[in-house]
C-alpha cells in the first residue's frame, strides 16, 4: 500500500470507530509527566479508555523527565521499539528532526483529527513546525508568570483598581513596586530561581523577547546588538538582586517556600505551580493570590513559553499500520478537545475552542494570563536549544554568578557568546 493509501485508510478507520465494531487497537504511550501533571494526564487516559472501551486502550507509561526521557526514545526509535504516541516539548523538536526520530504530522493527520492551524496561536503552530512540516500536536502552552500576594501588596499599596500589581508597564515602575514591598517590611519584594541559571533563563530570555532580541540568527549566537540586549536583561535582574528586591542563591523549592510563606511577595514561576497555590488556597493555608503576565521592563511584552505536544515516534523497520494510526490520532484528538482538565494543572491549553470556552473564561486566574499567548516567545530552532539542551548549561553557568551580583553582565555576555558559537 502506498503512503497516500495508508492515511486514507487512516482516516476511514478514525471515522469507523464511531460505530463499526472492531478488535481493539491498544495504542502504547509514553509521558514525562509527574506532580499534578501526573495525575490529570492519569485521569485523561482513564477517562479515554472508558470512553473507548472495546475500540482502542491506550496502555501508558511514565518515564523520567529531560535527559533520560529522550535518550530513551532516541535508542528505542534506532531499534523500532517506541511507543505509538509520545509527550514531547516543542523545544525538543529541531534536535528530533535532525536525529529522525520523529514522524511527520500530515495534511491528512489533520485532518482525520478534525483539528487545523487555524485552532492554535501563531507562536504555538509555529514551535512544531519544521520547514514547512509539523512533527507534533500542541496541548498545551506553559510559560512563567508573576505571582503575586495580594494582601502583601495592599498592604503597601501597591494595587491597582483592577487587584492587579502597579508599576507592570516599565522597568522604573516595576522597580518601584519592588522598592514600596521592601519599604513596607517584606522579606523579599520579589522571589526568583536565582541558583539556578537553567530555570532562569526563563526570566532572561523574555526579557530578551521584550527587546526583540534573538538568542539565534542565521546560526550564529548573539549576533550585532543581542549580545547587548542579553547583558542589558541580565543588569536588571542583577540590580534587583543588589539591592535586595530580589532573593539570592535561591533553589527552585526554596522560591516557592519563600511565596507561599508570606516572605516573598511576588515570584516568578511557571503556570505548573498554580495548582500548588489553588490547593493550599483550599485549605484555608493561602493569602489571597493572583497571577498575571510579567512586567514590560524594556520596550513590549513578551514571555518565554514551551508546550507539552504529542508526537509519534518514527519506528526504524516498523511501519504502522492504517488501523494503528488511526487509533493514534484519535487519542490526539480527543485529548486535545478534552484538555479543559489540563487547565486545572495552569497550562494554557493549545487547542483554542478550549481557552474560548465560558468554562475556561471562568477559570482564574488562568484566563487572566492566557492573554500572554500573543505576545510567547519559544526557544531558538536549534538542535543545541530546548529542555535539558546544551544551550542552556553552557549559559546556567553564567547566569548564576551574574544574577547573584557577582560578575559583570557584559563579561558574562562575551563568555557565553564564545562558548555558544564554539558548540
Amino acid at each position: 500500500m502506498t503512503i497516500s493509501g495508508m492515511l486514507k485508510a487512516a482516516i476511514v478507520a478514525t471515522i469507523g470507530f464511531a460505530g463499526v465494531a472492531r478488535a481493539e487497537e491498544t495504542v502504547v504511550w509514553w509521558d514525562f509527566l509527574g506532580g499534578g501533571d501526573g495525575v490529570r494526564m492519569k485521569k485523561l487516559i482513564e477517562d479515554f479508555n472508558a470512553a473507548h472501551a472495546g475500540q482502542i486502550k491506550i496502555d501508558a507509561t511514565t518515564l523520567e523527565w529531560g535527559v533520560p526521557f529522550y535518550a530513551k526514545v532516541q535508542t528505542s526509535a534506532a531499534v523500532g521499539e517506541a511507543p505509538d504516541v509520545m509527550t514531547y516539548h516543542a523545544s525538543r523538536i529541531p534536535l528530533a528532526v535532525q536525529q529522525g526520530v520523529l514522524q511527520e504530522i500530515t495534511a491528512d493527520d489533520w485532518t482525520a483529527m478534525g483539528v487545523s492551524s487555524a485552532d492554535f496561536a501563531p507562536a504555538t503552530w509555529d514551535a512544531v513546525t519544521i520547514d514547512g512540516k509539523q512533527y507534533a500536536v500542541p496541548l498545551d502552552t506553559h510559560p512563567i508568570v508573576l505571582y503575586y500576594n495580594k494582601d502583601l501588596l495592599e498592604k503597601a499599596g501597591m494595587l491597582d483598581e483592577n487587584g492587579k500589581p502597579k508599576g507592570m508597564d516599565s522597568r522604573e515602575g516595576f522597580t518601584a513596586t519592588l522598592q514600596a514591598l521592601k519599604d513596607s517590611g517584606v522579606k523579599f519584594p520579589l522571589g526568583s530561581v536565582t541558583a539556578d541559571g537553567n530555570f532562569m533563563f526563563r526570566t532572561v530570555y523574555s526579557l530578551m523577547g521584550q527587546q526583540s532580541g534573538e538568542l539565534m540568527t542565521d546560526g550564529e549566537f548573539l549576533a550585532g546588538e543581542n549580545g547587548e540586549k542579553l547583558a542589558n536583561a541580565l543588569s536588571v535582574l542583577a540590580e534587583w538582586t543588589t539591592a535586595g528586591l530580589q532573593s539570592t542563591y535561591t533553589d527552585y523549592p526554596a522560591t516557592v517556600a519563600l511565596f507561599t510563606s508570606g516572605e516573598a511577595a511576588m515570584m516568578i514561576n511557571g503556570v505548573w505551580e498554580v495548582p500548588t497555590m489553588t490547593d493550599l488556597n483550599s485549605q484555608g493555608k493561602l493569602f489571597n493570590w493572583g497571577a498575571v503576565e510579567l512586567p514590560v521592563i524594556f520596550d513590549k511584552p513578551a514571555t518565554y513559553a514551551d508546550s507539552h505536544s504529542f508526537a509519534i515516534p518514527a519506528n526504524k523497520d516498523k511501519e504502522m499500520t492504517p488501523e494503528k494510526r488511526a487509533a493514534v490520532l484519535e487519542v490526539i484528538s480527543w485529548i486535545e478537545k478534552n484538555s479543559l482538565l489540563w487547565a486545572t494543572a495552569g497550562h494554557i491549553p493549545a487547542y483554542g475552542p478550549i481557552t474560548a470556552s465560558a468554562e475556561y473564561k471562568a477559570m482564574e486566574p488562568n484566563a487572566t494570563y492566557s492573554s500572554l499567548t500573543a505576545n510567547m516567545i519559544f526557544d531558538p530552532k536549534s538542535p543545541l536549544a530546548g529542555v535539558a539542551g546544551p544551550m542552556f548549561d553552557v549559559m546556567s553557568t553564567y547566569f548564576v554568578p551574574t544574577l547573584n551580583g557577582e560578575m559583570d553582565p557584559a563579561e558574562a555576555v562575551e563568555s557565553i557568546k564564545e562558548e555558544l558559537n564554539a558548540l
